[in-house]
């Protein structure tokens, strides 16, 4: 299965919110958390994880290259690289997820148009401000 990259993920939040992750990042900074910093905190989680796979992946090859002596010495760091792989592929593969349902549920929404003032010669406007018959004076008259 596969799952949306970092990448993706910056693309379809600049998408929603249209502008560039960096000028959204520097807003979501002066503003109370809300779904832009969750949706940046899920980006920046998942891009962590796809560095730390490439890093852990290169390394765990160099540990057992083939040319490679495996001592007793180095197993245990063989088994370190190989559960921390595994721990950044969950990771990786969980806020892809996350993320991936958050944007799919979340829509642009364009601003409304302003609405058209009325004008002046509508006759719908006259009767509006013409005042009520007896209401202009509440005092009685002799």
């Amino acid at each position: 299965m596969t799952h949306p990259t970092s990448a993706e993920i910056a693309g379809r939040i600049e998408d929603l919110y249209g502008a560039p992750l960096a000028a959204l990042a520097s807003h979501a900074q002066d503003q109370p958390p809300g779904m832009l910093s969750a949706l940046l905190g899920l980006h920046d989680s998942l891009a962590f994880a796809e560095r730390s796979i490439a890093f852990h992946r290169e390394r765990l090859a160099q540990l057992v290259h083939p040319e490679r002596h495996i001592t007793a010495h180095e197993v245990p760091h063989v088994l370190d690289c190989a559960r921390r792989l595994a721990e950044a592929v969950a990771v990786r593969d969980t806020q892809a997820v996350t993320a991936s349902a958050v944007l799919h549920s979340l829509v642009r929404v364009e601003p409304p148009e302003p609405p058209e003032p009325p004008s002046p010669a509508s006759p719908s406007a006259a009767v509006a401000t013409a005042p009520a018959n007896g209401a202009a004076s509440a005092a009685p008259s002799r």
